[in-house]
């Protein structure tokens, strides 16, 4: 990728974090107020961690946008509170997945009926996100999962791709996407600089948040943190190069998940930026 185009990338970035303890100190101590903060959402949890650290977060300045999963929602009442409760908080964007609660807290099984219930609300807030899966949904075809994209279209705002290793899997999704006239901006979903060893105590010892569980069910992957010049970003967003950058692409940033290493994510940007001349 050109320099210019990495560089306008890497300082479009939201940093994915999970609502466990010391992640508000370690956001605090790392993470600049211009980088958005995406804060993830546990089926055995609850929403009530996510909206803390929504709130604490978005009390010292930073733009945080909570995950809110359809399948954590008890009913309209509830949704209806917790937007309200968020935007006291002054929160104005939203990330709505589907979610992995199973059996769901109430009515919602997918995103698009909460998309509209709060488009019904008079669509309280002016960013609202939903999930892409540029490899197979373990459980959902991939036509359906775009077609899914499509119908949320007239509500949502972007689309976070899902965790993804591969540059070739992300640049042919782009493309088909865009073939499907799914015209919302992407962020691209990428890993920071995790250390395998972290990210296996990460995994074992919270086990919440839509990434990690994601990541556990595609065990290969650790793998490729441990091979010999294994994974790293920079080089992935080299690969991607011409799907990332190109205008028919509409890739609005990146959406890196950090496992919460939130000081070596935050370490390897501020590198390359460095690197780059930013």
């Amino acid at each position: 990728m050109g320099a210019d185009a990495l560089r306008a990338l890497l300082t479009r970035v939201r940093y994915e974090v999970l609502p466990a303890k010391a992640a508000e100190e370690k956001v605090l101590a790392h993470v600049p107020r211009d980088v958005v903060v995406t804060v993830t959402a546990s089926p055995v949890k609850g929403l009530e961690p996510t909206l803390l650290l929504t709130e604490r977060l978005a009390a010292h300045g930073y733009r945080v946008v909570p995950h809110v999963p359809a399948r954590l929602l008890r009913d309209d009442t509830h949704l209806k509170d917790v937007a309200e409760r968020l935007r006291a908080a002054r929160v104005d964007d939203v990330f709505l997945p589907a979610g992995d609660a199973d059996p769901p807290a109430g009515p919602y099984h997918a995103a698009l009926p909460v998309l509209r219930a709060l488009t019904d609300l008079g669509r309280p807030f002016a960013e609202m996100g939903i999930t892409g899966y540029p490899e197979s949904h373990p459980l959902i075809h991939d036509d359906i999962t775009i077609q899914s994209m499509w119908d949320k279209r007239a509500h949502a705002t972007y689309i976070v791709s899902n965790l993804c290793f591969d540059a070739r899997v992300l640049g042919d999704w782009i493309s088909r996407i865009r073939r499907r006239d799914i015209t919302l901006p992407v962020y691209v979903g990428v890993a920071g600089p995790v250390q395998r060893a972290k990210l296996l105590s990460m995994a074992t010892k919270i086990g919440v948040g839509e990434s990690t569980r994601f990541l556990t069910r595609h065990p290969s992957w650790f793998l490729r943190f441990a091979a010999p010049g294994g994974y790293a970003p920079e080089r992935l967003l080299g690969r991607g190069a011409q799907a990332f950058a190109g205008p028919a692409a509409a890739v609005a940033g990146l959406h890196l998940f950090t496992f919460n290493q939130i000081a070596e994510t935050e370490r390897w940007r501020r590198a390359a930026l460095d690197r780059l001349g930013g």
